[in-house]
């Protein structure tokens, strides 16, 4: 067997990265949808510039998007509509990568 990092094989890495991204995702559901609706903008463009950029309101709109409010989501960014399934798909294909890499050394 292959060790990719720290002494972990691919489909050990794949299987932290599951359970890891699981308990993120559950502990986001976890949360109210408005949770970080509130505070300082941490973005560099908007405390230097006063200017929102592409990612501005990401966090916001991804949270809501996870509580299924769509209207907000919206509000915040529209972009979030198309990074959250884009996500989903990339972390998806990797750990069934990593799942097939181990299937086929066996």
């Amino acid at each position: 067997m292959k060790r990719v990092f720290l002494g972990l094989t691919k489909r050990q890495l794949a299987i932290i990265t599951f359970i890891v991204l699981g308990l993120i995702f559950f502990y986001l559901l976890y949360l109210p949808a408005d949770h970080f609706d509130h505070g300082e903008p941490v973005c560099v463009s908007t405390v230097l510039f006063d200017t929102e950029c592409y990612g501005c309101g990401m966090t916001r709109a991804i949270q809501h998007l996870l509580h299924a409010d769509f209207t907000e989501a919206w509000k915040y960014n529209k972009l979030s509509f198309i990074v959250l399934p884009l996500a989903i798909y990339m972390i998806a294909t990797s750990l069934l990568k990593a799942t097939k890499e181990k299937n086929q050394e066996s």
